[in-house]
């Protein structure tokens, strides 16, 4: 499919020197940037979260509330 853009003229010098630089054409180098943006995001690893425990003389039985949660998590 053909399509029209409008490039400002310093963005399009820098972008037809990167093109000779890289002995692409202006077009390849465009459908490059396209591809990128439209690249689905990969998340970076998070960190391991640990969770805190909640001993319990019946697991499962406990009933918290936030009281509760507060006397068993330090929060900052």
């Amino acid at each position: 499919m053909r399509t029209t853009i409008d490039i400002p003229d310093a963005m399009y010098r820098r972008l037809k020197a990167r093109a000779a630089r890289e002995g692409q054409s202006a077009k390849s180098l465009i459908l490059r940037g396209v591809e990128h943006v439209l690249a689905p995001q990969l998340k970076a690893p998070g960190h391991p979260v640990s969770l805190p425990i909640v001993r319990a003389k019946r697991p499962g039985s406990i009933t918290l509330d936030n009281a509760r949660i507060y006397d068993v998590i330090s929060f900052p």
